[in-house]
């Protein structure tokens, strides 16, 4: 008789799609929740530590699929920034340096109150600065929702992202100089691979354009196109082990600005796409341990609150200068509440520095999964009450 585990391995996770898929579908059918809510909800019950269908997620395929999920995200929300907008309305800017650089602060005071070291608290304040924005895109996406609100949180999900990547490398190189003392290991980890990942951004943002205008292909060839190349983008970086962020941010900014368009039916990258979301936060949820999440989880609620209530207040204050009221301005920081896919990737991607944030800190365990599920809802809230959102929206 052949031995069935090696074969229950090996159909783990294709099962686990299939029950995040139609979990999430039947989901948001009978409660309008959005999917990807239900899909980490779905991968954390099914992980190795909780259901133990799963098994563990430090298989580099996956992680590479999740990757390349999240470098089509990145790509996608790089696309959709309009720096012209940002040289026209300079407090967009303003808002974003204010509600992250406060987030920052605000949180790495908790951190220091409940005792936490200091590069642990320097790093969990640099990820509590973001953003996620496959929460945010796909909410977006789902709800096809369009407006004042829906575009700054784009945008300052983006700008995040920047400055989160910047400051998380700058930590990541402070604790590469205390551990060893060398200075260029120590910037090389920081601010070098920063710079390089976006230049390999650039490039591939030049090359695809000039590439497809001598073939002539059509917007349906062209999304082929970018998917392809961002498949091989996030390959590159990742085998280099520089990062996939700031690369997938700038080739999609990059193929904007060289205006190649893509149409409407394109978003999500189609099947592809929603196929890797799954994918993407079925494996982020299942990286957490519930006893983690549990150790973690009033030190979490209390961060939690901290990073809501500054990032809102950092947008609302600006509101009015920036163009908008005071309710869009408290809308649009509410839906900056989705963080975890964001911080899950660029943790594993300093997993070879030895630096194991997820296993030391219990309390980003517990943020991680609560904003994965609560914060989607809280964007999908915050696009309907600023009415954004179509009446006939289908789902």
């Amino acid at each position: 008789m052949p031995d069935l585990l090696p074969i229950i391995s090996d159909l783990a996770w294709p099962f686990a799609l299939a029950i995040a898929w139609i979990a999430g579908e039947f989901g948001h059918r009978w409660t309008g929740l959005p999917r990807i809510s239900i899909y980490g909800l779905v991968g954390f019950l099914l992980a190795d530590t909780q259901a133990g269908l799963l098994p563990r997620t430090d298989s580099v395929s996956i992680m590479l699929l999740a990757n390349i999920a999240f470098g089509l995200i990145l790509f996608e929300l790089g696309y959709r920034i309009n720096l012209r907008w940002l040289r026209t309305n300079p407090w967009l800017g303003v808002t974003s340096l204010v509600e992250a650089g406060g987030t920052f602060a605000a949180v790495y005071l908790v951190a220091q109150r409940f005792g936490m070291p200091f590069i642990s608290s320097l790093l969990l304040s640099s990820l509590a600065m973001a953003t996620s924005p496959a929460g945010v895109l796909r909410v977006v996406n789902e709800q096809r929702s369009s407006g004042q609100v829906t575009e700054r949180i784009l945008h300052l999900s983006a700008f995040n992202c920047v400055l989160t990547v910047f400051t998380f490398k700058v930590v990541v190189g402070l604790w590469v100089f205390q551990s060893t003392g060398d200075v260029l290991h120590a910037l090389w980890n920081s601010l070098i691979v920063l710079l390089v990942s976006a230049a390999i951004g650039g490039l591939f943002g030049l090359a695809v354009p000039g590439l497809l205008k001598k073939l002539g292909n059509s917007g349906r060839d062209a999304t082929v196109a970018f998917a392809i190349a961002v498949i091989i983008l996030v390959a590159l970086t990742h085998t280099l082990k520089f990062s996939p962020v700031p690369a997938a941010l700038a080739f999609g900014l990059m193929a904007r600005h060289r205006r190649v368009a893509l149409s409407q039916a394109q978003q999500n990258f189609g099947a592809l796409g929603n196929l890797l979301t799954v994918l993407l936060f079925v494996f982020m949820a299942a990286t957490l341990e519930w006893p983690m999440v549990m150790a973690g989880a009033g030190l979490a609620l209390a961060l939690m609150a901290v990073r809501f209530a500054v990032k809102t207040a950092g947008v609302v204050a600006f509101a009015r200068v920036s163009g908008i009221t005071w309710r869009k301005g408290l809308l649009t920081g509410m839906a900056l509440t989705p963080l975890s896919a964001f911080v899950i990737l660029l943790l594993e991607q300093t997993r070879h520095l030895g630096i194991g944030l997820m296993d030391e800190l219990a309390a980003l365990a517990a943020i991680t999964l609560l904003l994965e599920v609560i914060g989607p809802i809280v964007t999908q809230w915050a696009l309907v009450l600023s009415k954004e959102v179509p009446d006939t929206t289908e789902t």
